[in-house]
């Protein structure tokens, strides 16, 4: 967070410093261009010493992006540039276009005291729309979106409607694949449940600009749902590869008013997901009773990290307070004594029965750690089982070959760029959405015999890394346990800062707004 407070009007001061005429142009000290933060005061002097409440704008993280913006967009002015292209090219690639402004020797005009062309009313708001529009396209694509949290998967760590801004920088931004689009829409028109936001055609391949650093572990991901390339209309969860397990292709296919239209997304019209990444390209991943092994060796797990919990109490129920007390949000506990099957569950789970046979209150509740040493000691409980993780339904690959479950899942080796894998019948359906689906290409099972492309194969070199994510909500995550690998493609940035946190479970006026959470780096909240 930091580094964006400091380093971001820092990077601003390079185009400045070439601004050295300019300066002296405008009755200011050549030098004072190289001067760093001086030089952004010196700057807003230049361009309208009436607009004080840029100052306050430039110390506050990513609002001060856009008033660089628009403190470049009024030094360009102050030259007699007025050009829809010159106002763009400013805010934009400032680098760039105040050396050429420069080097044609432009003179000063005092905005204080200048009069500007003259516009016609519709011409000034059409500049002014078409400015808006552009800038924050290119904002969005390249440097920063917004995204919300809108399911469970990360909590503790990331909340339900924490409201992230997530950085493309860090990793590289991506080129988009689909660049004709409806602006500021993701995959469907706002008007309509199906139309696409989008046009199909040119569809750009795969290409990322530079990024400052590379995915390392633990740090949370924001990025295109892998399994989400094709879509459902009318039942967009399960995934589309899920639906097709249970009811079979044809019938998904078929019957269109139960699943509706079957749709094809390319990569940057997918659903976004937020999760840990826990597996890096190369390595050799596995879970043994919830714990991570890398490699054979155990790592450490988050801090928050949740795993879920059947509890019984000593004989009375819970109240809201308790639950509010112990964080424990409405959506996340279940009382399950009025279940039918709630006797046999219990059975099954080894929660004991009163000598009458009845049950005292059991309710199902995600837990950290921290929150389970809580409960425990709270007086309330006398009996905690964790939830097995057969209970999770059946995980990657959905083979009935590897018997993995969402608690003992693996050993796996997640693909790295470069490297060549041994390929056949017995891994060919572990790696077989990697090679066809996000590697294009066609791949097939023939008597035992694995082709690609139509040529017999016993081996494969990827094409891209690929990373395994899961939530810290663990037994309340759809994650790389589900669908597998994350490709590198998929990725969009990283999560920085917490703008802002609304909590579902409350009023406007009785504790929605998490102030404690407002501004927040995000590195603060996942540990």
């Amino acid at each position: 967070m930091l580094a964006f407070i400091i380093l971001v009007p820092a990077l601003f001061t390079i185009p400045i410093a070439f601004c050295w005429k300019l300066f002296e142009r405008a009755g200011f000290k050549g030098y004072h261009s190289v001067i760093p933060y001086y030089n952004l005061y010196v700057l807003s002097k230049i361009v309208d010493d009436t607009k004080w409440w840029w100052y306050l704008l430039l110390i506050i993280p990513y609002i001060n992006l856009f008033t660089m913006m628009l403190m470049f967009i009024d030094l360009a002015k102050a030259f007699g540039r007025f050009k829809i292209w010159e106002v763009v090219c400013a805010a934009v690639v400032p680098f760039i276009f105040f050396p050429l402004v420069t080097i044609q020797g432009s003179k000063y005009s005092d905005p204080r005291v200048t009069s500007y062309p003259a516009k016609s009313t519709v011409r000034d708001w059409l500049d002014s729309i078409v400015w808006a529009v552009v800038a924050a396209l290119i904002i969005r694509t390249f440097m920063f979106e917004m995204y919300t949290i809108p399911s469970s998967s990360m909590e503790k760590s990331l909340l339900v409607g924490d409201y992230l801004i997530v950085s493309k920088m860090g990793y590289g931004p991506r080129v988009p694949n689909t660049p004709l689009a409806f602006p500021f829409v993701h995959h469907t028109l706002p008007w309509s449940k199906t139309a696409k936001s989008y046009i199909e055609w040119p569809q750009l391949p795969y290409k990322r600009l530079p990024g400052t650093t590379d995915i390392k572990r633990n740090d949370p991901i924001v990025f295109n749902f892998p399994a989400g390339d094709t879509v459902a209309s009318k039942m967009p969860n399960p995934d589309y590869y899920t639906l097709v397990h249970y009811y079979g292709r044809e019938a998904v296919h078929r019957n269109k008013a139960q699943f509706g239209d079957i749709i094809y997304r390319p990569v940057d019209r997918r659903e976004a997901y937020v999760k840990r990444c826990v597996g890096l390209p190369g390595e050799n991943f596995e879970i043994r009773n919830n714990v991570i092994y890398i490699d054979g060796k155990p790592i450490n797990s988050p801090t928050k990290m949740q795993l879920n919990y059947f509890v019984k109490t000593t004989g009375t129920k819970i109240g809201d307070k308790v639950f509010e007390e112990w964080g424990i949000s409405v959506d996340d506990r279940m009382y399950l004594n009025n279940n039918p099957q709630a006797p046999y569950l219990f059975a099954s789970l080894g929660i004991t029965p009163n000598a009458d046979g009845t049950y005292n209150p059991v309710y199902h509740m995600p837990l950290t750690a921290d929150m389970l040493a809580q409960v425990k000691a709270s007086g309330y409980v006398e009996q905690v089982v964790v939830e097995p993780g057969e209970m999770g339904g059946e995980v990657f690959p959905m083979d009935g070959v590897h018997q993995w479950t969402r608690a003992d899942f693996g050993p796996l080796w997640i693909p790295r760029k470069g490297e060549t894998l041994r390929i056949d019948a017995n891994n060919y359906t572990l790696y077989e959405r990697a090679i066809r689906n996000y590697e294009g290409n066609k791949l097939e099972l023939r008597n035992g015999v694995v082709y690609i492309n139509d040529a017999p194969a016993t081996e494969y070199t990827f094409k891209m890394d690929y990373y395994m994510m899961l939530g810290d909500n663990r037994d309340n995550s759809a994650d790389s346990r589900y669908w597998g690998f994350v490709p590198e493609d998929h990725v969009i940035g990283e999560p920085v800062l917490v703008l802002i946190s609304l909590d579902k479970d409350k009023s406007w006026f009785g504790g929605k707004f998490r102030w404690n959470r407002f501004m927040r780096p995000v590195s603060s909240l996942v540990e």
